[in-house]
C-alpha cells in the first residue's frame, strides 16, 4: 500500500517484511515498481538532497526509508554489495536500473543524461 506523506518526497512506502526473501531480489523487485526508486536514511543529508533534486525537476520518487523498516539493514547491506560502497543511501533507480549514489546522480544531471533516463522511465514528462 502507498501513502503519500504531508511533505513533497513523492510517495513513502512501508516495506512489508517477508522473511524467506532474499534482499538482493527484494531490492531489485522495490526497484521495478516505480519510475524512480530511491532507498534513504531518514536523517541522511546526501538522501535529503538528491530527494530535493528530484522534487525539483517535478519527479516523485518513491522512496524507501530502510530506518523505519525491520528489514532495513539487510536492504543496505545489499546496496553496499551492488553500489561496491561502504556507504548504501541513497541508491537511486530509475526505470528499475541501478544508477547509483548522489555522486553518479549529480554527474548524470550535469552532463545532461539524467533528463533523458527520466523521461524514458515515465518520471517526467517535459
Amino acid at each position: 500500500m502507498q501513502y503519500q506523506t504531508a511533505d513533497s518526497w513523492g510517495f513513502y512506502v512501508p516495506m512489508r517484511s517477508r522473511n524467506m526473501e532474499d534482499p538482493l531480489e527484494r531490492v531489485a523487485k522495490l526497484a521495478s515498481e516505480s519510475a524512480v526508486v530511491i532507498f534513504t536514511l531518514s536523517g541522511c543529508c546526501m538522501c535529503h538532497a538528491v530527494k530535493r533534486l528530484f522534487c525539483g525537476m517535478g519527479v516523485n520518487p518513491t522512496v524507501y526509508e530502510l530506518d523505519h523498516d525491520p528489514r532495513g539493514k539487510e536492504i543496505e547491506r545489499a546496496l553496499m554489495r551492488l553500489l561496491g560502497s561502504s556507504s548504501a543511501v541513497p541508491a537511486v533507480f530509475i526505470g528499475g536500473k541501478l544508477i547509483g549514489s548522489m555522486d553518479r546522480v549529480m554527474a548524470s544531471h550535469i552532463n545532461g543524461s539524467l533528463v533523458p533516463l527520466l523521461k524514458e522511465a515515465g518520471a517526467l514528462w517535459l
